[in-house]
């Protein structure tokens, strides 16, 4: 350790170092090395230090603070815990949110520690004081206690010290403390669900997680806004599935939507009841929960064909999301002819909507035309390839003139549209036939970004790795495309220039 360094960390360790020297210490450290700091940092520096956060001068404990960022960085987890147990505790009821902050990340790196995080369960008054973390002003504070929790809750032992003692009861006063504090235990309580069968078992034991599904189905509409992302997040997994098909939870969803009818404050609380099914279907199975559920096909076509522009972006999420793959592919193709005019609203929407819905609708249009090579069946190929062309009158040209605009956001979506039918023979034929178009693909002066600059290169990556472009667009345009995909998406051509004599 630098010999500053050592002196005014002595002089710290006195409790007598004035400001200055706190900042010249906080200076010093910087230039050490950790592995030095670990050599010649003793006990009695840390606790004198931790002693200097006990003031209401600001200046010194944003020193201090910033003083032990660094030299806790230096010590293993399990050192922190063993030793530092009642400086975090303290730390923890500290008034400055940035020394709440400074101890939530040192509880953040011990709970990531197999072999620190045991000491954690042995330290009741501790975990009490990262649960009353969650009721906290500050969202960072109680963000980092959110995920400490959930990390604890890993393992057998953690499972039993959070439900199995008198933390349960924590818990409940800690949610007691306001609503936004009550959903952010719910958000802890389906974080540490959808870990395993087990653990979810443990949260539906301790009444949460029931509590969480009468707020779900209750008559408040923007507490069942609230929960039904919680509980999107709880059906990612199978057995979070399986719980809520046991409990009858998606049968319960489906009425609501199927009463949403007569409901005017529907409008609330039905997106994301229909973002739910929609996520369902696809880690599920399409076809099963559309045919299971038909409310909810009928009712994501009602919002898409509707004014609302907020439903309409609802649907055309939720379009994207169903038809991300070949089984929601073929059960959108069996609407027939409702989903291809259905189509048409959405090249509309892309081409004249407000700028965000037209970004949406761009996002779902390159998850529902994309095929990947292994399921380019002749059928699958007809399919995507007509509902291209009822986009609009000229589909080609519709994306072609939005990816012209000076907007990078709406340059980038028509790109993504361009890249996700790149692979497919009849795409390669209506590009080659566009007059300029291959140009334009090769031409890298038209992209004024990075942003723009990789998603062309995307566009290019997605045309050579294609096993029929180069029958389709002759030598000539392939080798192009192949330089270009060689060169990387950032080359610049050199210019050379020669100087004359005399010029100025």
């Amino acid at each position: 350790m630098a010999e500053a360094a050592a002196a005014l960390l002595e002089r710290a360790a006195r409790r007598d170092a004035a400001l200055e020297e706190l900042r010249a210490l906080r200076l010093a450290l910087q230039a050490v090395p950790p592995a030095a700091l670990r050599a010649q940092l003793g006990e009695h520096h840390l606790a004198a230090l931790f002693g200097l956060l006990a003031v209401s001068d600001r200046e010194q404990v944003s020193a201090c603070v910033a003083i032990l960022e660094r030299l806790l960085q230096a010590l293993e987890p399990l050192y922190v815990i063993q030793n530092l147990r009642e400086e975090l505790q303290k730390g923890l009821f500290h008034p400055e949110d940035s020394v709440k902050i400074l101890t939530m990340a040192q509880v953040g790196r011990i709970v990531e520690d197999s072999a620190a995080v045991t000491e954690i369960l042995h330290s009741p008054e501790l975990l009490q004081q990262i649960i009353n973390c969650i009721g906290g002003e500050k969202i960072a504070v109680a963000k980092e206690a959110i995920k400490s929790l959930s990390r604890i809750a890993q393992s057998q032992e953690g499972l039993e010290a959070l439900f199995g003692s008198s933390l349960l009861g924590d818990l409940r006063n800690v949610m007691a403390t306001s609503d936004v504090v009550r959903y952010r235990v719910y958000e802890l309580i389906v974080e540490i669900s959808s870990v395993s069968a087990e653990s979810l078992n443990y949260c539906a034991s301790s009444g949460l997680i029931p509590e969480l599904i009468g707020e779900l189905t209750g008559e408040d509409v923007l507490v069942r806004a609230t929960c039904i992302e919680m509980v999107t997040s709880l059906a990612h997994t199978p057995h979070g599935r399986q719980y809520l098909a046991q409990q009858g939870v998606i049968d319960k969803i489906s009425n609501i939507i199927l009463g949403a009818e007569s409901d005017p404050f529907s409008s609330f609380y039905l997106p994301g009841f229909v973002k739910f099914f929609g996520n369902l279907a696809v880690v599920d199975s399409p076809q099963q929960i559309c045919e299971r559920y038909p409310v909810f096909m009928e009712k994501v076509f009602e919002m898409a064909e509707s004014q609302d522009p907020t439903m309409i972006g609802v649907a055309v999420d939720t379009l994207g999301i169903l038809g991300s793959n070949v089984e929601g592919k073929q059960v959108l193709q069996k609407t027939r002819s409702r989903f291809q005019n259905l189509l048409s609203k959405i090249g509309h929407q892309a081409k004249n909507a407000p700028t965000e819905l037209r970004l949406r609708c761009l996002d779902a249009i390159s998850s529902l035309l994309y095929l990947p090579p292994e399921q380019q069946t002749e059928d699958l190929l007809r399919m995507t390839e007509s509902w291209f062309t009822s986009l609009s009158s000229q589909p080609l040209e519709l994306f072609r003139s939005i990816s012209t605009q000076p907007f990078p956001d709406l340059h980038c979506g028509a790109l993504r549209v361009f890249t996700a039918i790149a692979n497919q023979p009849w795409a390669q034929k209506l590009m080659l036939n566009s007059p300029g178009f291959v140009e334009y693909v090769v031409d890298r002066s038209v992209e004024p970004d990075k942003a723009s600059k990789d998603a062309k290169y995307e566009l290019v990556k997605a045309l050579v790795n294609s096993k029929t472009i180069a029958e389709i667009f002759g030598n000539q345009y392939y080798l192009r495309l192949r330089a270009y995909l060689h060169e990387g998406p950032y080359y610049v051509k050199a210019v050379s220039t020669t100087a004359v004599e005399g010029a100025e």
